[in-house]
């Protein structure tokens, strides 16, 4: 099941952390914390995973922003977008060295925020794949080794690959199907083929491509995917047992 896309906030004005976090709600993201210091967000991370840090450069205590971002660099591959008002050139270099995803200028709008993630979001997928199809459109899914990032309903959604059972090809689109859940995105079947890690996924069907792992029951002429049943092309079976074996 798709789940908004996790963010946590270091910024320690808390009026300013309160607002950031209202703006990052109201754009679909879930918000894991907002916290002061950057020796606090080391612990959160420790207890969380979120998928991108907003991190304000000139953090008092401790840790300034910057130490924080190498030291959560040590500890997981989570992109960082820096806040900053006025950074000195030096401060700027440092910051730049700690290999982050955006900057954010304050004062900034809801839609700088909305811009920023966003990029990241494509930059992380670009990381992945070594590329994006800018012939795709604003509306294709940004796809990595373990998860997609899909917009539903005006919202950007992060969908574990491991949850996704099937898709299947609607003309120049594609929809995903998860247990209970369906998803259109803006991408054909043979473009989300390329881009998906080929030891689980298989195209069995001119129309359909599977996760080998939510494999029921494979068929003279079709396999079943959950309660799903998908037909197989001519020639399909024998590669798809082939496959299976070596799960």
């Amino acid at each position: 099941m798709a789940a908004a896309v996790k963010i946590l906030v270091v910024e320690d004005e808390m009026i300013i952390g309160a607002k950031i976090s209202m703006q990052l709600t109201a754009l679909g993201y879930e918000v894991t914390g907002v916290l002061p210091r950057g020796e606090e967000a080391l612990l959160h991370l420790e207890q969380n995973k979120p998928d991108i840090v907003l991190l304000d450069i000139q953090l008092r205590g401790t840790l300034d922003g910057i130490e924080t971002a190498h030291r959560i660099r040590l500890k997981a591959d989570i992109p960082i977008i820096y806040l900053t008002a006025n950074s000195d050139e030096a401060t700027f270099n440092r910051a730049k060295s700690t290999r982050p995803h955006a900057f954010i200028a304050k004062p900034f709008k809801q839609v700088d925020l909305h811009r920023a993630i966003e990029l990241t979001i494509s930059r992380m997928a670009e990381d992945a794949t070594g590329s994006i199809d800018a012939n795709e459109g604003d509306e294709q899914p940004y796809i990595l080794s373990d998860r997609i990032f899909i917009r539903h309903k005006e919202k950007m959604l992060k969908l574990m690959l491991a949850d996704i059972h099937f898709i299947e090809a609607d003309r120049n689109y594609s929809r995903i199907f998860t247990a209970g859940k369906e998803y259109l995105l803006a991408i054909t079947l043979k473009t989300i083929e390329q881009k998906l890690p080929q030891q689980l996924f298989q195209r069995v069907h001119r129309s359909y491509i599977i996760h080998l792992l939510h494999v029921e029951e494979v068929g003279e002429q079709q396999v079943r995917v959950g309660t799903k049943s998908i037909p197989l092309g001519q020639g399909m079976r024998e590669q798809l047992m082939q496959r299976m074996q070596t799960l």
